[in-house]
């Protein structure tokens, strides 16, 4: 029986362990993305294609235009942002919009050159729609605020530059060259992300990719990012644009770290089940030896289900013991576990564990522990409490 606890202690600790860790690197991540890329983008008008009807029959020479939804004419880009962020304001889960015009360009310093992409913003309106404010490791926002040439540069951009603070970098467009000065560097701790991105001014960025006009994409931050794949299906309806939600344009990334969390806790829970099965066997010993003491107990007016109960309630407080000793082990473990210096850097950057404090990690803990043991605690209740005193007498009892 102190086996079939001690596992239900390790398979309830490592359990949550498991758990925290997993919910912890996909909230992490979530957080990134929403932070980088924003909840939603809006991004490119759409025109339905129409499709020839017959009002009367195949054979009836009237006929009407409906939209075919299924066969999309795309034209890229945002032609009228101003427009469409005013639209954007009467959905009420919408807290920020940032006009964003992009462009792939050639970024030259003194050393070498790489293949970029810039993205010219509208700096107030960009901060409160992202984490770019907290994003800048080198530098200061203030000088890139009041330099009409200032730029900022993704950390490994501009390591592969070799450049910093203060440097000069020349942007080549569509024949157009143009000289920034290096105000700060920016890591999402997106590996994608920080190799190829720069931000300028929305007025420069026109000039360089010759766009006076209209926006690559609107981001959108929210009040509710679980709601973002709705209010994206009713913005396509109203804006006629597409629009993507974050768990739209992350759904890889999503499903893998989902089947991480499923895996995790069934490899866990079979230490829960090997202590399920253990504490069966010894139940079940229990009631072949002590079957003269159940006839007895039978003897003296216990009923079936005092009897069942008698073994039920040992698997409980094996269960209840278990349980919290598991809570206290998963949590201590966790939190030992979140000091743990470890380098990632790929889809995020960080540099130790990351873990998600969630009740509902040791209330999944606690019921998958109480299915198993309190099937494993029933089997035998039942034999013993089938038991009858005439049987052990005559020694035919089974």
């Amino acid at each position: 029986m102190l086996m079939s606890l001690a596992g239900i202690v390790f398979g309830v600790g490592f359990f949550i362990v498991t758990q925290a860790q997993t919910s912890g690197f996909e909230e992490f991540f979530i957080k990134t993305i929403l932070g980088t890329d924003g909840a939603i983008r809006v991004e490119d008008k759409f025109q339905d294609t129409l499709r020839a009807m017959s009002a009367g029959g195949s054979d009836s020479n009237s006929r009407f235009k409906v939209a075919n939804r299924d066969s999309r004419r795309y034209i890229e880009g945002v032609e009228h942002p101003r427009l469409v962020r005013e639209a954007l304001r009467q959905f009420g889960n919408v807290s920020a919009v940032s006009e964003v015009v992009r462009g792939s360009v050639l970024v030259q310093s003194s050393l070498s050159g790489e293949s970029g992409q810039v993205l010219g913003i509208k700096l107030e309106d960009h901060l409160r729609a992202s984490d770019l404010a907290s994003q800048i490791i080198v530098g200061d926002l203030a000088d890139f605020r009041s330099d009409i040439a200032g730029a900022l540069i993704g950390v490994d951009l501009a390591r592969r530059l070799q450049i910093s603070i203060g440097d000069t970098v020349t942007l080549t467009a569509q024949g157009e060259s143009r000289r920034f000065r290096i105000d700060a560097i920016f890591q999402t701790g997106i590996r994608d992300i920080d190799k190829i991105r720069l931000y300028v001014h929305m007025s420069e960025a026109r000039s360089l990719l010759h766009r006076p006009f209209g926006a690559s994409y609107l981001q959108i931050n929210v009040f509710d990012r679980d709601r973002a794949t709705a209010d994206a299906r009713a913005m396509e309806e109203v804006l006629e644009h597409g629009a993507a939600s974050w768990q739209k344009r992350e759904r890889v990334w999503l499903e893998v770290f989902n089947a991480l969390r499923v895996s995790s806790a069934l490899t866990v829970s079979t230490i829960i089940l090997v202590s399920g099965l253990g504490m069966f066997n010894t139940l079940a010993m229990i009631v072949m030896e002590k079957t003269r003491e159940i006839s007895i107990l039978r003897s003296m007016g216990y009923t079936r289900r005092d009897i069942s109960r008698v073994f039920l309630w040992q698997g409980a407080i094996v269960l209840g013991v278990g349980t919290a000793l598991g809570w206290v082990m998963g949590a201590g473990v966790t939190l030992g576990v979140s000091r743990l210096p470890i380098r990632i850097r790929g889809i995020f950057s960080t540099d130790h564990f990351v873990v998600s404090w969630s009740i509902w990690h040791y209330v999944t803990a606690a019921i998958t522990a109480a299915v198993i043991v309190m099937i494993a605690s029933l089997i035998p209740a039942r034999r013993a409490a089938r038991l009858e005193p005439g049987d052990v007498i005559r020694g035919t009892a089974t």
